[in-house]
């Protein structure tokens, strides 16, 4: 694999190697000492032209923990600002013989076209409304813990569809491994084209998570509303969308107790999802968190180490 750019790029078996892999990556959490010696060397890049906390944050961290030397680039900080273009920001940087690019982009296909002007490896960490590979394997990751195998699994992804880079690589990623999707939004938040996808689609909440409309549900992922990406009434209020749309405590009710709960983070809370929810046991955002330094550790190590094989003797 030369790079990550779409959860369409992955085939089972290579999700479920990723997956295992970082499940080795996981067990050194709790160490003492977390560092291992794979990438010792190698020069990893983050390179970020939109704002993050989570990713570019578990980027480093997995980077570090390989023993990479990691370098933080962000917009604010580089040539873009003077008015460089894209393309010779990139070529610029890869030219000083850096392994990988890890890449954010406010442009839907940007990191596309990233991977097509360097030659060093290229994760995409987030292109506008397009994709977030590694956040849909860190999510299935999560799923994993608390479900076991996905296969026929019933995942209900709802909220703010049209918008949500999180939701095509979830669809697309848990299609792969064997799950169901059905997607939950008002109208004017289901994306146009969303029935080409290997999903169901609702606009009932309270049908679909009753299982009612689709069937059980295993698991219910709630997507933050991006009012930044906005530029229209995609809703009348933030109370209507709540009391149709967010997961409140009444609508816990609904779920199974086997069922977690999962945001791809920042949340909004008493919007999308309730403090009741959140904060639950049925809760997994933090392990979500938790799990994203785990998966991309894996992702790097597949990409720079070129290891076939997920298991790894320093991590026992």
């Amino acid at each position: 694999m030369k790079h990550l750019l779409s959860a369409a790029d992955l085939s089972r078996d290579e999700a479920n190697a990723i997956l295992d892999t970082a499940r080795e990556m996981h067990a050194i959490q709790n160490r003492e000492v977390k560092k291992l010696p794979p990438l010792r060397g190698r020069t990893v890049v983050n390179l970020f032209f939109e704002d993050s906390t989570r990713t570019r944050s578990s980027f480093e961290i997995a980077g570090k923990w390989l023993s990479a030397d990691v370098i933080n680039v962000s917009a604010k900080g580089s040539s873009v600002s003077k008015g460089e273009s894209l393309r010779d920001t990139v070529l610029t940087v890869a030219a000083m013989g850096v392994d990988a690019l890890v890449v954010r982009h406010n442009a839907s296909g940007a990191v596309q076209r990233i991977a097509q002007w360097v030659g060093c490896h290229v994760v995409n960490a987030g292109d506008g409304t397009h994709e977030h590979p590694t956040q849909a394997l860190l999510d299935a990751y999560s799923l994993r813990a608390r479900l076991g195998e996905l296969d026929d699994r019933h995942v209900v992804i709802v909220g703010d569809i049209t918008h949500s880079r999180v939701a095509r690589s979830n669809v697309l990623l848990l299609a792969t491994l064997g799950a169901r999707v059905t997607l939950v939004a008002p109208p004017t938040l289901m994306p146009s084209g969303v029935g080409s996808w290997p999903c169901e689609t609702s606009w009932d909440l309270d049908a679909t998570l009753s299982g009612k409309a689709f069937g059980d549900v295993d698991a219910v992922m709630m997507l933050r509303v991006q009012r930044e990406r906005m530029s229209g009434g995609y809703f009348a209020t933030e109370r209507e969308y709540a009391i149709g749309y967010g997961l409140s405590p009444q609508r816990l009710d609904l779920l199974a107790e086997h069922a977690p709960i999962l945001h791809p983070g920042p949340m909004n809370r008493g919007l999308e999802i309730s403090s009741a929810a959140a904060d639950g046991a049925r809760s997994v955002v933090l392990d979500q968190v938790q799990a994203g330094v785990a998966v991309r550790m894996a992702v790097l190590y597949r990409l720079l180490s070129g290891a076939d094989e997920p298991v790894l003797e320093e991590a026992k």
